[in-house]
This record gives C-alpha cells, structure tokens and sequence, in this order.
C-alpha cells in the first residue's frame, strides 16, 4: 500500500522509523502547515516528496492510505477531507474529538467503502496478543477484575522543554496539555480491553486539573488526572487511571477467580507477561513479594506470541511498533477483510475516552451508545 503522512511533528519520527518493519508499506511523500518543518523531516529521512499543501497530497493518484499525525484538533478536518478524496485514513489517536464528528467519518467511510482506523495499535503488539492468548486458554479463570494504569509522572518537572525528535522537533507541550492525558493515552489499555472482554457498557469518571500551572501557556485547561471504572459485555469491571501527576506507573493486572495475568508497560510491545496463582500459595506470594522471590516462589513468566521481527531501530527504547497499525490496514485491504482496528472499534474506544475525560457528572454512570463486533487475535498468536 502507498501511504503519504500529513503532519511531521514529534510523532512522526516514530512512525519512520518503524516504517522498514514493514516493507509492503511505500511511503509517497510527506505534508505539513508547517513548510520548514516538514522540509527538514522529508530532508533528514532522505524522503522523495514533500507536498506543498494538503490539497497536492489529496490529488496524488498514487496514494492510497493517508496517515494523519496532526494536532488532534485537526483529525476530523484532514480525516474528512482524505476520505472524500477516496483515500483509506489510518490516524492517530484521538479519533476526533467530539463523538458527532467521529460518527460522521465512519459513516462517511463505510458509505465509501474506505477503511479507516485510528491508533494505538498495540493491541496487535506481542505483550497484548499473549495476554489474550492466555485469557481464552482460561488460564486465570473468569477475569472479574481489571486495574489498569496511565500514570507518566510529572511531565512539566521534567524539562519537557529539552525534548527532541530525531529530525529535530519539539515536544508538543501545548498541545499535549490542551488535549490532555486521557484523551492521549486511554486507547492503549481500552483497546485492549474491549478486544478482551467485549464492548463497554458503563462507564462511570471523575477528572480534573490537579497543576494549573505547568509553565506553559494555554488556552483551555484540561484534565491532567482521571479515574474511571468501565463495565464491560462480559461483565468484567475495569479500573482505569490516568494522570501526568503521580509517579511513573504503565501497570495492568486482570484478576481471575484463578490467577492473576499482569506487565508492566502497555507501550513496549515486548514487556513480560506474568501468571501468578490464586490458590494458598500463590496468595501468599502476593502478600510477601520480597520473601518469595528469596524462596524462588512468585509469579510465573509466560513465552511471549512470537510476532513479526522489528529492525534495529524499533527496538529502542520507549519505542513502539506504531506503523503495525498503517500494515494492518493495509492487509486488510488486500486481503478483503474486515480490518482488527475497523472504524466500529474506533468509534467506541472514542466514546469510552470522551467519556472519562469529560464526565456528565461526576460518579454517575454513563450508557454507552456505540458498540462493535468481536475482534480476531493476530493469526502468529492464535
């Protein structure tokens, strides 16, 4: 599939450099309102084509696949604009941010008969994949409980000022501050969770702005720390926290009636997967972490799915296999097959998100009005 990339900033080194992971993705050329920007990015990736406006990327013929990375405010405009083109839309999280406009480009794509997703792609990562796996082995039993955490420490302590891409780009601190924490990171475990335990029922939030000031201007204050329990189809209960307050913290456990499946990082699609047992032993070692590992005894390290190889670049640090979700579309276009991130999952993974980050009130729950189908496992997991 031929792609072409509208927005260079920050994320789009990340993208680039998972790009050779996957050879049957063609990058055209590249587009960004920004025109010095996107000339150094399309100059320090050596890339062919720099499009001077969006209206020249929508004209090429050769592209089949826009991947929007812009501002999150401007997913729905650019998102829009491809699809009506005929173009198939892989984007970056947040699908849009009011559910009207995410509803409108789903629609929109399936009158088209055009694929669009949205990030994160983790999902079809090998920690999630393996997860699954163990969950429809019934390794734990039924999972009646989920805590999940989106902490990333106090970002505006860190010098976020210092942050550079690898073409040369700064961290987006205003942006990242206006949409917020939820809005950026909810995907990551609510994808996984839906494919795991089916759509979201309920969902019941509280959020707020805990630093006012993080020494950056803004225009509109948003939540910096949310917390949300989620009722699930299959009658699993999750607790999801996000912050960019509390210490560094990407845990999850699923807690079965028998065991009890954790990792420790959603982002690294490599983080060890660990079993521990609920029975007098295994609730023993729960309470004594220190002792047991002095005896040997504690949670058991599962094989991760052997997913596909990643180059030398993708296995950096902190680096994910993003471009996994740009393969997948287009492997479901030439396949002829729904697509794992179709833009039903997208849609509803929109509304959990809105949900929790702007509740009606707060501690009172809320229906959800989206659903999707069943999800299948990557093929090498199954």
């Amino acid at each position: 599939m031929r792609i072409a990339i509208v927005g260079t900033g920050y994320v789009a080194d990340y993208y680039l450099k998972t790009l050779p992971d996957h050879p049957r993705l063609q990058l055209v050329g590249v587009m960004d309102r920004d025109g010095p920007r996107a000339e150094r990015f399309a100059g320090f990736h050596r890339l062919p084509t720099r499009y001077r406006n969006y209206e020249e990327l929508l004209a090429d013929d050769r592209v089949e696949c826009v991947v929007n990375l812009t501002n999150p405010h401007s997913h729905y405009t650019l998102t829009k604009a491809a699809l009506e083109a005929g173009k198939h839309v892989y984007s970056e999280k947040p699908l849009a941010m009011e559910m009207a406009h995410a509803e409108e480009l789903v629609a929109l794509a399936e009158s088209r008969g055009l694929q669009l997703a949205s990030a994160p792609c983790s999902l079809l990562g090998e920690t999630a994949q393996t997860l699954w796996k163990a969950l429809r082995e019934e390794r734990i039993g039924r999972v009646r409980l989920v805590y999940a955490e989106l902490d990333d420490g106090p970002i505006h302590l860190m010098k976020p000022e210092r942050w550079r891409s690898d073409s040369g780009n700064p961290w987006p601190a205003r942006d990242e501050y206006e949409v917020g924490c939820t809005l950026a990171h909810a995907g990551y475990y609510i994808t996984w969770m839906v494919a795991f335990f089916g759509p979201a029922l309920r969902v019941t939030s509280f959020s707020t702005v805990l630093t006012p000031d993080k020494g950056v201007e803004v225009d509109r204050q948003t939540p910096d720390f949310s917390v949300a329990c989620i009722e699930f189809a299959s009658g699993t209960v999750a607790r999801l926290t996000h912050s960019i307050y509390a210490p560094y913290d990407h845990g999850l456990r699923l807690i079965g009636d028998r065991g009890v499946l954790s990792t420790k990082d959603c982002w690294l699609y490599n983080s060890p997967v660990y079993l521990g047992r609920r029975d007098a032993l295994g609730l023993k070692v729960e309470k004594n972490p220190v002792k047991a590992k002095w005896m040997g005894l504690g949670p058991e390290a599962l094989p991760l799915a052997p997913g596909p190889g990643q180059s030398r670049g993708s296995r950096k640090a902190n680096t994910m296999d993003v471009s996994r979700g740009i393969a997948e579309v287009a492997e479901a276009v030439h396949q002829g097959r729904p697509c794992r991130l179709s833009s039903r999952f997208a849609l509803h993974v929109n509304e959990v998100t809105l949900a929790i980050q702007h509740p009606a009130e707060p501690g009172v729950p809320r229906t959800m009005k989206t659903t999707c189908g069943s999800i299948a496992p990557m093929p090498w997991a199954a």
